[in-house]
């Protein structure tokens, strides 16, 4: 039982993980796109400061979120929120 909660867990890391590497691939590749297509067309390297700034803010968070959980909601808080959401549950049941 508590292998398989261990590997549950391990999944769901492991997708956090690839999720945020799409991302990051995502982010990367558009911009080069972008920069790229204004370079042919204008013959200068000019991109959308904003836009890849504000794109850039939010990858910045995602990785955060995936890669400092703790630093946000402390060590093990998934865990003790859904065992307080259970307990709940439990003491609501007639």
């Amino acid at each position: 039982m508590e292998n398989n909660i261990k590997y549950e867990q391990a999944k769901k890391r492991v997708k956090q993980i690839k999720g945020f590497y799409i991302h990051a691939g995502v982010f990367i590749l558009v911009n080069v796109f972008l920069v790229c297509l204004k370079f042919m067309k204008h013959g200068q390297i000019d991109f959308n400061v904003w836009g890849t700034s504000l794109w850039g803010v939010g990858l910045a968070a995602h990785g955060a979120s995936v890669f400092l959980p703790n630093f946000f909601l402390g060590r093990n808080w998934e865990e003790r929120k859904i065992r307080e959401l259970m307990d709940k549950q439990k003491n609501l049941k007639p």
